[in-house]
């Protein structure tokens, strides 16, 4: 894990978009490379931030400005810079729940408790969820996090707000009155199969829908990165911040 690099051609992307990135003090090149590369190895790894190996630097001070950087938002704000081309003939919409850690338990009550860092029980235990929408080619564009137990209909409309496409594709558990009206309202097509149990069913494009294996192949590749297989972090920006990273290098590929 020690030889995990950041390629030269994502570094170049990634260093012009840094020089114009408010809030962001590039400095040395060949420095912040190396910080980068260091946070990729916690993603990737998984390993705990006293682990990282001594050739990317103090481990405190590469912790220290890998929280500044969630803070300010930089690491959404990288994500959605290379996100800025998406193919919108179709959304998908879908999320995954990941297991938390022991020590991702106990955010303090000033930062709002567990429930604010989208921390919850599900049926799988202490839990965090990922709800993500991805486009025609299965490029991540908007994750949002809840806790565990959340239903994945509740954060349905804030994962499409914004976005124009011509079908919005989607598992059962998103057949919601209020979300197809939303859908309908945005000029938008419903590609969205019927709860066994409802009165009125509706047509939806079974052809179509089979493109949906495209934001599962996505929480496939994201699952790679095991700081994101398992959740570590107290607070839902740290890691919301690995979790924009690794999408942002997902669109560099």
């Amino acid at each position: 894990m020690s030889t995990i690099r950041i390629q030269d051609g994502q570094w170049t992307r990634i260093l012009a978009f840094l020089r114009t990135c408010s809030g962001v003090y590039v400095g040395q090149e060949a420095a912040c490379r190396l910080f980068l590369e260091g946070v990729l190895w916690v993603t990737r790894s998984g390993a705990q931030w006293r682990l990282l190996p001594e050739r990317y630097g103090n481990w405190n001070s590469v912790y220290k400005r890998f929280a500044r950087w969630c803070d300010n938002d930089i690491w959404e704000r990288m994500h959605q810079h290379f996100a800025d081309d998406p193919d919108m003939e179709y959304l998908i919409l879908d999320s995954t729940v990941v297991r938390a850690h022991p020590c991702a338990a106990g955010a303090l009550q000033a930062k709002g408790g567990q429930e604010a860092q989208a921390l919850g029980r599900s049926r799988g235990g202490f839990s965090t969820k990922i709800h993500v929408n991805v486009d025609a080619l299965g490029n991540p564009l908007r994750f949002t996090l809840t806790g565990g137990q959340r239903h994945d209909v509740t954060q349905a409309e804030a994962l499409i707000l914004g976005y124009e496409g011509d079908f919005v594709l989607a598992d059962r558990s998103y057949d919601a009155d209020d979300f197809r009206q939303a859908i309908l309202r945005s000029g938008t097509e419903p590609v969205i199969p019927p709860r066994s149990n409802r009165k009125q069913l509706y047509h939806y494009d079974r052809h179509l829908y089979k493109e949906r294996h495209l934001v599962e192949c996505f929480i496939n590749k994201i699952k790679h990165y095991r700081r994101i297989f398992s959740r570590f972090d107290k607070l839902a920006k740290r890691y919301l911040g690995f979790l924009s990273f690794a999408g942002a290098l997902i669109w560099l590929r």
